[in-house]
């Protein structure tokens, strides 16, 4: 059913429910990950750490993402070579970080754009899809189902490709659950 002009949201008007639902979710991330620690046993220390550290540094690696062992081509992924090198192990992804402390403002300043990114694509979506004046339900339903593309499937393709542990992608699922439940919360309460 396509909404008339009289009961279409504009996406301007949204403006609110977008802005805070971002500000909602940065600080219930924070909550997740200083006060619950949800994410604390999500990385092992390797084995001879500084001796890898060593062997890495000589290397004068910039930072990037790499796999190894790596092969240019499909047609080079079949060869015996390669296939001598996957076998032996150790097979992996490394990503390679700038030098010195992490940027935690800038990481936060980015994650608070992304969750804010979100929001625009769930108000949108929102907005062509539920009237003017509808119930806190219609619209939860329709942000929350809209938030969940954004805040819990991205991580699913980390598990499938990247071999990241799917313990740890079902955490991160659970926190893009309750985004998603803070972000269509938000939208229900202030749905114009």
């Amino acid at each position: 059913m396509e909404l008339t002009v009289e009961e279409a949201v504009s996406l301007s008007s949204l403006w609110m429910p977008i802005l805070l639902s971002g500000v909602f979710i940065f600080i219930a991330s924070s909550v997740l990950h200083m006060i619950v620690q949800i994410h604390n046993k999500d990385y092992q220390s390797l084995p001879g750490e500084e001796s890898i550290r060593d062997a890495i540094r000589g290397q004068k690696i910039s930072p990037g993402l790499y796999v190894f062992p790596h092969c240019h081509s499909m047609k080079e992924m079949g060869t015996p070579e390669h296939m001598e090198k996957l076998n032996q192990g150790p097979n992996g992804f490394l990503t390679i970080t700038p030098d010195g402390p992490p940027a935690m403002g800038k990481n936060l300043f980015l994650w608070f754009l992304y969750a804010l990114l979100i929001s625009i694509f769930v108000g949108y979506l929102t907005s062509i899809s539920v009237a003017s004046g509808a119930s806190f339900k219609e619209v939860f339903r329709i942000a929350a189902t809209a938030a969940v593309l954004g805040h819990c499937v991205p991580s699913i393709c980390d598990s499938i490709w990247k071999c990241i542990p799917w313990p740890v992608t079902f955490k991160f699922i659970i926190d893009g659950a309750i985004y998603s439940a803070i972000t269509a919360a938000t939208f229900g309460w202030l749905w114009p």
